[in-house]
């Protein structure tokens, strides 16, 4: 799909200085740019690619001051990389505005769905099932009984949604995501051997939620798991059975959330952190990454370790742990003095 300068700068209330006609088809980094490509300049240490670059179109700043000849067509803007933001999220729009439904799938004679609705091929939609308006099920998916899907909400291929789970208005979430897999529940026997406990909970996701790829929310015991609105989820996330996710909390890949942890809002938690169940996390928590933690955590703190301490205390401890080999040669020296 190509797009000239002129059309560019209208969705970006920018201005041309060029050739308004110039048409681009692809992004570039503005130190690979090609000929056809879009590109930007907002940094000001990649100030000298702007007059080196082959790219047909670049994005500057407003008060962007020519010093020497320049091929590339300009767009003025006020701020070049929201600019160019917005024009990636647009781009990504008109990439992915798919409608229709596809064959073959299967939807059950009692669903129900809205307007604009994209279902790709291979989808299995089950009984009951109510999905909204502007919703987009790529291939591959499937949606179980009693399912409710909000607004312009978008399963990307491969996604699987248990029975019961409710997931609210504009959340994506990506390929092989698995919401509402039972929670690790097993009661030990006499003998050893381990007895199943029921799993008849299901999983709420609220709006404006983001649910990365192979991430797994499992559905609660009794009640449900609860993922907040806003909640950012990154890829490979294990969250166990009736834990709670805060709104407009961050997590980053690898970590793992045991049952029935309750997670504060506006949190930020590091890639591989390990949380143990039936914790209370606060608001406006930072945990860095790798970090084990095992107890509450208070309003406001920032930790790291494992298990995890102070973020201050343990940057203080990992300089006398690197210098323990130091230490302990200088305790040896002054035995054999004694």
């Amino acid at each position: 799909m190509k797009f000239t300068a002129a059309q560019i700068a209208e969705i970006l209330e920018g201005t041309v200085d060029g050739n308004p006609e110039t048409e681009v088809y692809k992004l570039a980094k503005i130190e690979e740019g090609t000929e056809g490509s879009l590109t930007f300049l907002s940094n000001p240490k990649y100030t000298s690619y702007i007059y080196s670059t082959n790219a047909s179109v670049a994005i500057v700043k407003y008060d962007f001051f020519i010093e020497d000849k320049i091929e590339t067509t300009l767009i003025r803007v006020k701020d070049p990389y929201k600019a160019f933001s917005t024009l990636l999220e647009y781009y990504n729009q008109v990439k992915l505005n798919k409608s229709g439904i596809e064959e073959p799938n299967f939807i059950a004679d009692s669903a129900s769905y809205g307007g604009n609705l994209y279902l790709g091929a291979f989808t299995y939609i089950g009984k009951n099932v109510k999905i909204g308006n502007d919703v987009k099920i790529y291939p591959n998916c499937y949606v179980g009984d009693n399912v409710v899907i909000g607004d312009n909400t978008v399963l990307f291929a491969g996604v699987k949604i248990y029975s019961e789970t409710v997931i609210g208005n504009s959340c994506t979430l990506h390929g092989g995501a698995v919401v509402g897999a039972d929670g690790f529940g097993f009661n030990p026997g006499e003998t050893g051997e381990y007895n199943k406990v029921p799993q008849i909970g299901n999983v709420i996701i609220e709006d404006n939620v983001d649910v990365g790829a192979g991430t797994t929310i499992d559905r609660a015991t009794l009640g449900s798991t609860i993922i907040r609105k806003g909640a950012k989820l990154d890829n490979q996330i294990q969250i166990a059975h009736n834990v709670e996710i805060g709104s407009n909390t961050a997590i980053a890949a690898q970590t793992g959330i045991a049952g029935s942890t309750k997670i504060g809002k506006n949190c930020l938690i590091g890639g591989q952190v390990g949380i143990a169940g039936h914790l209370i996390i606060g608001d406006r928590v930072k945990i860095q990454a790798q970090s084990g933690i095992g107890r509450n955590i208070d309003n406001d703190e920032m930790i790291q370790g494992s298990p995890a301490i102070g973020y201050g205390d343990y940057n203080k401890s990992y300089v006398h742990f690197k210098n323990l080999p130091k230490i302990v040669d200088r305790l040896n020296k002054l035995e054999k003095k004694q």
